[in-house]
């Protein structure tokens, strides 16, 4: 059979991995590392694909029953095509790597690929689930930063799993409705993420190193980015905080996906590295409008 590129698109959530990149910049700004992160960013977004595709495939029967315009259930994509683009993706991933980058990269690139793959094929539906993604966040944030470069990057990377985990843990109820303790886990999570890194960026505009013109920049764009994130992610979640049905969870899901991109921002910023932040956050604009026509969840 015949599939249509638009198809393919809704079935790897395509627009959803502009979410990725920032992982990348986020990890190379706190390395304090100037190479060229290109290629890993690419790794990165045909790893986030492999994962969604996979993840059709391993919920293609749930999906038959709650989700049925899906593109396998639908009969759109063969499930056979779906696991076939997961395994070509992920061996696309890890040579992309391979090639810019050395085989030393693959130390972080391999245990990546794993997780997404572990998580899909059966612990997202243990408690584990949250734990695993914000755990492939974690380590996306590290193949940016690279071999020797882990320590500097933790900081950015915990607060990148950190975010994904309470992401995650809306989504796992967004299509039968939750406890509000759900997404009132994630708007605390969130709350703390902006109040640490805005604490961090007043520091570093008053006291930080290098001239004041570049830490009052820094300093902006880390404070415009935290601002967007919190108006992205945080809104979303109070609404459901108060209305936690399944509507509402999937708009606090999808919003947490966007709002990925302006804390990476904030991150890359607070890295030292606030031009790249600022390209970052110019992919924020860009996203909102093609989540309009593919959702991300």
């Amino acid at each position: 059979m015949t599939v249509r590129i638009r198809t393919l698109v809704e079935l790897v959530r395509a627009p959803a991995a502009l979410s990725v990149p920032g992982d990348v910049a986020a990890g190379s700004a706190a390395r304090h590392s100037s190479r060229p992160t290109t290629m890993l960013m690419l790794s990165s977004c045909w790893l986030y694909w492999a994962g969604m595709a996979l993840n059709d495939y391993a919920d293609r029967e749930v999906d038959a029953a709650e989700r049925p315009a899906r593109p396998i259930p639908s009969g759109r994509v063969p499930p056979g095509l779906a696991l076939g683009l997961a395994i070509s993706f992920t061996g696309l991933a890890t040579t992309i790597t391979a090639l810019s980058h050395g085989r030393r990269a693959l130390r972080v690139t391999v245990p990546l690929a794993g997780t997404v793959w572990a998580y899909n094929l059966g612990l997202k539906r243990t408690p584990a689930g949250p734990a695993t993604m914000a755990a492939a966040r974690f380590l996306d944030v590290l193949h940016g930063a690279g071999p020797g470069g882990f320590r500097n990057a933790a900081p950015a990377a915990a607060a990148i799993g950190a975010h994904t985990f309470g992401v995650s843990t809306v989504g796992r109820d967004e299509v039968t409705g939750a406890p509000r303790r759900v997404p009132g886990v994630a708007l605390t999570v969130t709350t703390t993420i902006v109040s640490a890194l805005l604490t961090r960026a007043i520091r570093m505009t008053v006291g930080g190193h290098g001239p004041e013109s570049w830490r009052r920049f820094a300093g902006a764009t880390t404070s415009a980015a935290l601002a967007v994130y919190a108006s992205t992610t945080g809104t979303a979640q109070l609404k459901a905080l108060r209305d936690p049905s399944p509507a509402r969870l999937q708009q606090a899901t999808s919003a947490g996906i966007l709002g990925m991109i302006p804390l990476q921002a904030a991150l890359t910023s607070l890295g030292g590295a606030p031009k790249r932040a600022a390209t970052v956050l110019a992919l924020f604009p860009i996203a909102r409008r093609l989540f309009g026509r593919v959702s991300p969840t």
